[in-house]
């Protein structure tokens, strides 16, 4: 990509580069009052992902999973964290990947998925952003054992959860992870409008 004119990349230093990489970098900005500024910003770039809200309309439920998350634990809150299902991409088609993603952390094997919306995380600091999917599930579906990749240090809990009490896990705080939360308000949203 092009650098626009209002940029300037004066220097870029690599501080990390094992599982993503952070690098800091010092620009400078042109203001919308044409005026130069400088800054100093960390970027971290761990790639892009997919995630998938699935539904059982038959039983009004939503499947999701519960893991172990190390950086909620460093923010000093419950580790074992309720999301939907995702995965980085990590080169393949986001359609692709989740399939698989879907069939490693969980065990459903899906046969529709519909791409929402494409969405940064946290455009601040991390280059990831995300493909949004939902898919319809039934219980017949589930054609593994799923619970994530051992090798991976993968130990995914699944669960199948009544929308109305995932809504209120969110309010809850029960639920807390973003992308999770856009699903879930996404779903319950096209619901209300038809």
């Amino acid at each position: 990509m092009s650098t626009p004119d209002y940029l300037k990349v004066v220097e870029s230093e690599v501080l990390a580069d094992a599982w993503g990489t952070l690098t800091r970098h010092r620009i400078a900005y042109k203001r919308r009052d044409g005026a130069w500024q400088e800054q100093v910003r960390e970027v971290y770039d761990k790639g892009h992902g997919a995630t998938c809200l699935l539904y059982d309309p038959e039983r009004n439920c939503v499947l999701l999973t519960r893991q172990f998350r190390l950086p909620v634990w460093a923010a000093g809150r419950d580790p074992l964290v309720i999301e939907a299902p995702a995965g980085l991409l990590e080169g393949a088609h986001p359609e692709d990947r989740m399939r698989a993603e879907l069939m490693e952390e969980t065990g459903f094997q899906v046969s529709e998925l519909e791409h929402l919306f494409d969405a940064f995380m946290s455009p601040g600091s991390v280059t990831e952003y995300v493909a949004f999917f939902r898919g319809t599930y039934h219980l017949k579906d589930k054609v593994a054992a799923g619970g994530g990749k051992e090798t991976e240090g993968e130990d995914i809990e699944v669960l199948h959860v009544p929308l109305d009490q995932a809504l209120e896990m969110i309010r809850s705080g029960e639920i807390m992870d973003v992308k999770t939360i856009v699903l879930l308000q996404d779903l319950a949203l096209r619901q209300m409008v038809g």
